[in-house]
Formats: C-alpha cells, sequence, structure tokens
C-alpha cells in the first residue's frame, strides 16, 4: 500500500499492516466490516464518507495515511517480528512533519514505542512522536469490534477542529 503523506497535513493515522482484503483491493481499510470510513465521517474528519479506493483523497481534508509494518499483510497477531519498522515511520514522521500523530491500534503504537498495549490509554499520549503530538486510538479492524469505542476518534477530531482554527497546519477543509 502507498503511503498518503505530504507537509502540511494536520493528522497523519498509523495502522500496522493491511488486511490481507485491504492488501488485494489495493486501498486503505477495504474489509466491509472495518469501521475505518465510517469513523472518519461519523466524527467529522471528513466531510462524507468516503470509500476505501478512495484513501488518495484523504490529504485534501489534511489527514495522511502510512503503516508500521509497509511490507506485510494480514492481522497484527500473525505478523513477523521482522515486519515491525519503527525506524521508517520515525523517519517519515520527521521528513514529513505533521502536528499530529494517531495510531489507530494499540498493537501499532507498542510496537514504535516499545511500550507495552496495556499501558498505552486510548487518546493524547504525554510524549510526542519526533515533535508530533501522539495519540493512540481504538482499532476499527472487525477483530476488534467489541471493544471499540468512539469517544477517543471524537476527541481527535476535536483537536484536529482546534488546530486548523488556530491556523497551525493542515490543508483540509474537514
Amino acid at each position: 500500500m502507498p503511503d498518503v503523506l505530504e507537509e502540511g497535513l494536520t493528522l497523519v493515522l498509523v495502522g500496522t499492516a493491511p488486511s490481507r482484503i485491504s492488501a488485494r483491493a489495493r486501498a486503505y481499510y477495504a474489509n466491509p466490516s472495518n469501521k475505518f470510513w465510517p469513523t472518519l465521517a461519523a466524527v467529522g474528519l471528513t466531510p462524507r464518507q468516503l470509500a476505501p479506493h478512495e484513501y488518495a483523497e484523504l490529504p485534501r481534508y489534511g489527514i495522511g495515511l502510512t503503516d508500521v509494518a509497509k511490507r506485510h499483510s494480514g492481522v497484527d497477531a500473525a505478523l513477523p517480528g521482522e515486519a515491525w519498522a519503527p525506524h521508517e515511520l520515525r523517519g517519515k514522521v520527521r521528513r514529513y512533519r505533521p502536528r499530529l500523530v494517531a495510531f489507530t491500534s494499540k498493537r501499532g503504537a507498542a510496537e514504535t514505542l516499545g511500550v507495552p498495549t496495556g499501558r498505552l490509554p486510548y487518546g493524547p499520549q504525554p510524549e510526542g512522536l519526533e515533535d508530533a503530538e501522539l495519540w493512540v486510538l481504538p482499532s476499527t479492524s472487525p477483530l476488534g469490534h467489541t471493544h471499540f469505542q468512539l469517544g477517543p476518534w471524537e476527541a481527535l477530531a476535536a483537536r484536529v477542529r482546534a488546530l486548523r482554527a488556530q491556523g497551525s497546519g493542515g490543508t483540509g477543509t474537514g
């Protein structure tokens, strides 16, 4: 899956690795049961629900996408240890300088930060990532539906709106 990154983004959402369905579709969060696209619209990060194949439109709303395990696909638990590339993610954050970085699962955050998932609360984190404000969000994956909470996503959207109102980044209008 290609990164959706450019300078001036307010928010970069970081997944772990594409699911097998997303990899086959060549589109982020393509599983019809994944709550990602409905969640972005529900919290106001996008003005309407985008389809997975429209992922490249996200920068117009000040949002980018990438993954921690770019060269693999499948469920987090099945990824081999060498799949995780936190150093590459950190390099991308340094290069593109988004205001916010939000992991769309605790596992991706844990692998990047070297912190057990149980010690990562949802929401803003006390430490940033390469000068970006850091957030951890509940996974929208069908495997995590029993643990999904909209609240942290709503809080993130409010923070994005606040940063945009300050004129401090992002090209989007969402």
